[in-house]
């Protein structure tokens, strides 16, 4: 187990979002790196005593490492933001990590330099070692959970976005166009790097219906499971769902006359195919038309000697 406490404006809907997080095993909220101790929630709102309303995050490093974790801390919040997050105004609502462990800060500062690619202003977020922790009084403790639809400065979607969360980017890194080139087939480098189309009906997976997971062809990256891949007719691998909605990324596409929703793989941004609304009302109604060509099938009994065993649960 590791444990870090992370602060992001209003710890109601910031707990709420690391306990969604696969491999976070506990939370907590509470009052940090301030000048009193054992701060009451007034105190901390009224009388100037300098804690950021912060959660205790306890989770298992093998599960979700550091750098996942914090990747997807800061897509809660906005990390150029001087003590306010959404609605919220003042220092406790200040974002902050506080590290208990010195291996850590490594990670963290390589982590923060990445985020600061993104930005034009500077990155706002405190790094510190924490020097104090108090924890909130009980009814802030679960506060969503006791109170459905209370305030929250996070959206829905974004609870929904962590929940699914559990594939780690920095995992899977797609080689340079050169090496692609070499070891893609001449159809599957025109697919994925040129936004090609196979042929319907003639494919690899368009009617395999074995047990195991669809990992992009350039990176590794997992995509799709067999347990959400469905018989649509249309002559190409169709899935209701990727395994986590943020390997996928969506793009208009007007080529050819009509208007579409390409899908292209996160980390190796290879066109996959496109996705359509018409798939199956009970899972969703959506419907992943994808290249086989832009895929590479793990079968069930392979995937933990390939490293894919933390996403065994999928497979049913």
């Amino acid at each position: 187990m590791s444990e870090i406490y992370l602060a992001g404006g209003c710890f109601w809907g910031s707990e709420k979002y690391f306990s969604l997080i696969h491999g976070v095993l506990s939370t907590q909220v509470g009052y940090a790196n301030g000048n009193t101790q054992n701060p009451t929630y007034e105190e901390v709102c009224h009388h100037n005593t300098g804690h950021a309303e912060a959660v205790h995050i306890v989770y298992d490093s093998e599960i979700i490492p550091l750098e996942f974790l914090l990747d997807l801390y800061y897509k809660s919040i906005n990390p150029v933001s001087v003590n306010k997050q959404g609605g919220d105004h003042g220092t406790q609502y200040r974002t902050g990590i506080y590290y208990v462990n010195d291996e850590d800060i490594q990670v963290i500062k390589a982590s923060i330099a990445k985020l600061q690619e993104k930005y034009n202003e500077p990155i706002a977020i405190e790094v510190e070692p924490l020097r104090n922790f108090s924890p909130a009084e009980e009814y802030h403790q679960k506060y969503l959970d006791k109170n459905p639809g209370g305030y929250c400065h996070i959206p829905d979607f974004m609870f929904e976005m962590a929940e699914n969360s559990i594939v780690n980017p920095e995992i899977y890194k797609a080689p340079d166009a050169d090496t692609l080139r070499k070891t893609l087939t001449e159809q599957q480098y025109e697919v994925t790097q040129n936004n090609a189309t196979e042929a319907p009906f003639s494919n690899e997976f368009w009617d395999s219906f074995k047990s195991g997971i669809y990992v992009d062809i350039t990176s590794g990256e997992p995509l799709f499971a067999s347990s959400d891949k469905f018989e649509s007719g249309c002559g190409w691998p169709s899935f209701s769902k990727p395994i986590d909605p943020n390997v996928i990324n969506e793009k208009h596409d007007s080529s050819h006359g009509m208007s579409r929703t390409e899908v292209r793989s996160r980390s190796g941004n290879a066109h996959l195919g496109h996705v359509f609304n018409d798939g199956p009302q009970e899972t969703g109604g959506l419907r992943y038309c994808i290249n086989s060509a832009s895929l590479r099938f793990i079968p069930k009994e392979d995937m933990e000697k390939e490293g894919y065993g933390y996403l065994l649960g999928l497979i049913k």
